[in-house]
């Protein structure tokens, strides 16, 4: 399906439903008579079904959500926030802020927007450093690289543009294969995400968060003969210590905060870091729709999702930074959407691909 295809399929289906196999006016007169119902009782039968989706998807939605709200409401949380007084309020936020924005004037060869399709290669390493080793469990995990990863190459082969992937160390252990896979493309990026996908807040430990580092910098510098520029927490979550142990390791950008929708600074205590920021979103990671909960019932509204973001993006002349998982949106009815949405981008004039340390890179260099 070409991209215009795409488009029209949208335009003519209601949102969370699939096109109709045809329309009314498809249809020819003897065909229609033909029919063993006439156009008023289709459009009453399509209104029904239209209510029976409309009610599923109701239904599926608050059997999702009401355990939680019943959860929220039986647990109780501490609240120490509300004895702070306003200056130990600044002081709680004040280890990591937003500084300036980093957006250029304009990109690459005039380009309106900077495009990063970016990979977190996890595979089963969040479960192993968990402790878990149900092998159906970690089956799920090797998916990213038996079927998501071949897939993900194929298509970027296809396109011919670049990807940064965030992989931890252990997932570099686990599959060699996949080490000369990359040596084979050296456009794409490789950055660090934890030794085993530790979590960090967890560990709350700043001697063993610098070993578990240093650890995978070691690993994927000798594995790749340069070493990784890029960073990405694991989970997104950093410990009170991360940000600086990033610093003093030496990383150029970070991509694990989400203070705005373009590159900026790090703040650290209200002085500048000099740290690249590649900020992400839980809306533009594909874990939360297809595995925390699953509350959007098709890939397709999920991309949409991500096409409308790329749309106000390329308007506003800054940056789509997208994550996804091979052994989430590598599955097959996933990447044909990935796939129609690359197309869509493509289409456009002046869009950049390119990696995190690209995007790193030229934003410190042409600041405005």
């Amino acid at each position: 399906m070409e991209v215009s295809d795409w488009d029209k399929s949208a335009a003519t289906s209601a949102p969370g439903q699939f096109p109709l196999p045809y329309s009314d006016s498809a249809v020819s007169a003897d065909a229609k008579a033909t029919l063993p119902w006439g156009p008023e009782d289709q459009s009453k039968k399509e209104g029904v079904m239209n209510r029976k989706s409309a009610k599923s998807i109701l239904v599926a939605f608050l059997l999702s959500v009401f355990p939680m709200m019943l959860q929220a409401q039986q647990e109780k949380r501490p609240q120490p926030g509300t004895k702070l007084t306003e200056e130990q309020l600044k002081e709680w936020v004040a280890p990591m802020r937003a500084g300036r924005k980093l957006t250029p004037k304009s990109w690459p060869n005039g380009a309106k927007v900077a495009v990063c399709l970016s990979w977190d290669m996890d595979n089963e390493t969040f479960e192993i450093a968990a402790g878990n080793s149900a092998p159906v469990l970690l089956s799920q995990g090797e998916y990213g690289f038996t079927e998501g990863l071949p897939r993900i190459m194929a298509l970027y082969d296809k396109y011919n543009i670049p990807g940064s992937f965030y992989i931890p160390a252990v997932t570099g252990v686990l599959y060699p294969e996949m080490i000369q896979e990359f040596k084979k493309r050296p456009r794409h990026e490789i950055g660090i995400h934890g030794w085993i996908h530790e979590r960090l807040p967890d560990l709350d430990d700043q001697a063993e968060e610098e070993r578990l580092l240093n650890k995978a910098i070691e690993f994927w510098t000798n594995a790749l003969g340069k070493k990784p520029v890029g960073y990405r927490a694991p989970s997104w979550a950093f410990s009170r210590y991360t940000l600086d142990l990033i610093r003093k390791a030496g990383f150029q950008y970070d991509s694990s905060a989400m203070a705005m929708d373009e590159p900026y600074e790090l703040l650290s205590n209200g002085r500048p870091t000099g740290m690249v920021e590649l900020p992400v979103d839980w809306i533009l990671d594909d874990y939360p729709y297809f595995i925390s909960n699953g509350s959007l019932p098709s890939p397709e509204l999920i991309f949409k999702v991500y096409k409308d973001e790329f749309d106000t993006a390329y308007k506003e002349g800054t940056m789509l930074f997208l994550t996804m998982h091979p052994m989430v949106s590598g599955h097959r009815s996933r990447i044909i959407y990935l796939d129609k949405l690359i197309a869509y981008m493509k289409s456009k004039p002046g869009v950049w691909f390119a990696t995190g340390q690209q995007i790193a890179d030229y934003v410190r260099q042409n600041v405005k």
